[in-house]
Order: structure tokens, then C-alpha cells, then sequence
């Protein structure tokens, strides 16, 4: 996780750990929010900015402190700690929650969603609705309305571009060491091969892959316009953040402060949705100006392909009825 965090760019960085602290009394709670982003990134931002309007609306009866950088733990460790209540709050990717409840992983099902059009209203709507109240039955943890955006992963090639399926049959291609992502690409007749980050370029260098896949950001910070030219927008997996909060600590807030915590993070989940998006629109501008050329894809003929593997029915196994049932309503029919 700590590769994929540090390819991301963002605003001026900002004092750590970020204190909000009432003017004239003790604050009646004292909560610790920690996150793996390095306090440049726009989650650190507005996750300070969002401790701040909660301090002042609570008349300083609440007291968030922020802790990015790992400083409090690794993903999976502040999972735990959230739960524990050793920690109040932390963002989770539903990479992690994934790992601990399965259902979670709809949200990052390989061409499950086209484009944010489809996404937000699903996680904004019904589907968000469903997982969230199974994070609190199941995991002891209360998240907030707004899912914080992680990305959209694309395809980058030597120069050749991915335009149907047929395209990524046997093409030796880079992802995260990730067995969902080897799967899907598995299921869809690639040749994917699991490196981290600091593999990726060596790998490239030395032909040992001809692609790789990655949040748009990486393509950027590991300068791959030098070695690969094309950039599909195939969207095949998305992945985004869950605020979530200890149940217990959640419990001991009296409803009007509940309320003012959860206006202050949603609405701060919503500004860095902004910022994802003006940052993507950037790097694109920046990207072509290197020499990289970007194409869409309709996800049809991907989407025929993992069907005919059974890679949508070990989903459906995997996320249960329900929720694959409520994800068919906003994706379109995929087992």
C-alpha cells in the first residue's frame, strides 16, 4: 500500500499531526484520526480542513487530531486499531476491507463500473447504503455516507493501445501485487506478472512485461511516458476510501454532534472527489504533452470475456446476491 499512496500529487503540505483545539474548555471528546497519505496529498488537506469546521460547529466539544504518513500504522494496522477503538478513525481502501469482508470488493470488480457516471451514483445510492451497514454489523465500524476517490486504474502500453479485449490476449502486462487484479487479468487471457513498484521500471527496461496497469498519477511519477506511449482509459478497476469510525466512539456522540462530524467529512469527501478529478484532467494535459497518446474503450467486449470465464460468477459467489444484484442495477447485467 505505501507504493501505491506515494504516486499520488497534491497540495502545499501541511502541519502534522493537524490539532483542532477548543478556545476556552477541555473538549469533551478526544479523537486520533490517522491515515497512511503523506500530508501533501488532498486527503491530508481535506481531512485538516474537515477537523477544523468539526471543532468549531461542536463549540469545541470535539477534538480531531490527524495523523497522516503511516504515522499511527499501516493500512491494515489502522483497520485493526479502528476496530479495537485504539484509534477513533481512519480512511480505508476497499482493497483492505476486501480482505476482511468480501462484499466489499464489488465496488472494485473488473469493469464494473465505465466511468464515475455509474460509480457515484451507486455509492452514493443503494449499493453504498448496503455496505456500509456491513461494515458496522460486521466489523464493528461506523462509515460515513461518502466513499473518498482512490481512481480508476488504466492500461499503458510500448505503443499499441488496448481497444477490445482481443488486444490484452498473451500481452505481458504489470500489476500490483494484487491476486484480484492477476485474476481479472488472467480471466481476461493476459500474461500479468505481480511486481511492486520499484520492480516496474526494471521490468519495462529489461522486457520482461510490455505493460502495466495504474492510477494515472503513476503513470506521471514513474515518468512511464518514456517507455510507453499508449494509455488506454479502460476504467477495468476502481478503488476508493470509507471513512470509517469505531462503533463504540461513534455511540458515546449525542446525535446533534454525530451530525456535525458527518456533515464536515462528507462534504470534505466530496472536495477531494473535486481535486481527483481537476488533478486526472492535469496530468492527461501534461501526459499528451509528452508524447503519450490516450484512448477510450467501450467495455463491452472485456466484460463478454470475464463472463464467459466464470470471472463474474466467483464475484457474485464472493459479494453474495444482494449486493451484486444491487451493483447490476447501475453496471448492466454482468454474471
Amino acid at each position: 500500500m505505501i507504493a501505491r499512496r506515494r504516486v499520488l500529487s497534491g497540495a502545499a503540505a501541511l502541519a502534522s499531526p493537524a490539532f483542532v483545539r477548543p478556545a476556552l474548555a477541555a473538549p469533551d471528546h478526544r479523537w486520533r484520526l490517522g491515515h497512511t497519505a503523506p500530508e501533501s496529498f488532498p486527503i491530508h488537506k481535506r481531512l485538516v480542513e474537515a477537523a477544523a469546521e468539526i471543532g468549531e460547529k461542536s463549540g469545541g466539544r470535539i477534538e480531531l487530531s490527524i495523523h497522516p504518513d503511516g504515522l499511527l500504522g499501516g493500512q491494515l494496522g489502522l483497520l485493526a486499531q479502528v476496530r479495537a477503538g485504539s484509534v477513533e478513525m481512519t480512511p480505508v481502501t476497499g482493497q483492505s476491507l476486501a480482505g476482511v469482508l468480501g462484499s466489499v470488493f464489488v465496488q472494485s470488480v473488473g469493469f464494473g463500473f465505465a466511468g464515475y457516471d455509474k460509480l457515484w451514483p451507486a455509492l452514493d445510492g443503494d449499493l453504498g447504503k448496503a455496505l456500509r451497514g456491513q461494515i458496522q454489523q460486521r466489523l464493528g465500524m461506523v462509515a460515513m455516507e461518502r466513499c473518498w476517490d482512490f481512481g480508476f486504474r488504466q492500461i499503458t502500453t510500448r505503443a499499441k493501445p488496448i481497444v477490445v479485449a482481443a488486444d490484452l490476449e498473451k500481452l505481458k502486462i504489470r500489476t500490483p501485487v494484487d491476486p484480484d487484479l492477476v485474476a481479472m487479468f488472467q480471466a481476461l487471457k493476459a500474461a500479468p506478472l505481480g511486481l511492486n513498484l520499484q520492480d516496474l521500471l526494471p521490468a519495462l527496461q529489461t522486457g520482461a512485461v510490455d505493460a502495466q496497469d495504474g492510477i494515472l498519477p503513476l503513470v506521471q511519477a514513474a515518468q512511464l511516458y518514456e517507455r510507453q506511449r499508449a494509455c488506454s482509459l479502460t476504467n477495468h478497476s476502481w478503488d476508493g476510501q470509507w471513512l470509517c469510525v469505531n462503533a463504540k466512539s461513534w455511540g458515546r456522540l449525542p446525535d446533534n454532534l454525530k451530525q456535525v462530524v458527518a456533515t464536515a467529512l462528507d462534504k470534505a469527501a466530496i472536495l477531494q472527489r473535486a481535486d481527483t478529478a481537476a488533478s486526472e484532467a492535469d496530468i492527461r494535459k501534461a501526459l499528451t504533452a509528452q508524447g503519450m497518446a490516450f484512448n477510450t474503450v467501450d467495455p463491452a467486449s472485456f466484460r463478454a470475456v470475464l463472463r464467459a470465464s466464470g470471472y463474474y460468477e466467483k464475484a457474485r459467489q464472493r459479494v453474495g446476491e444482494e449486493i451484486w444484484g444491487t451493483l447490476e442495477k447501475y453496471s448492466g447485467r454482468l454474471a
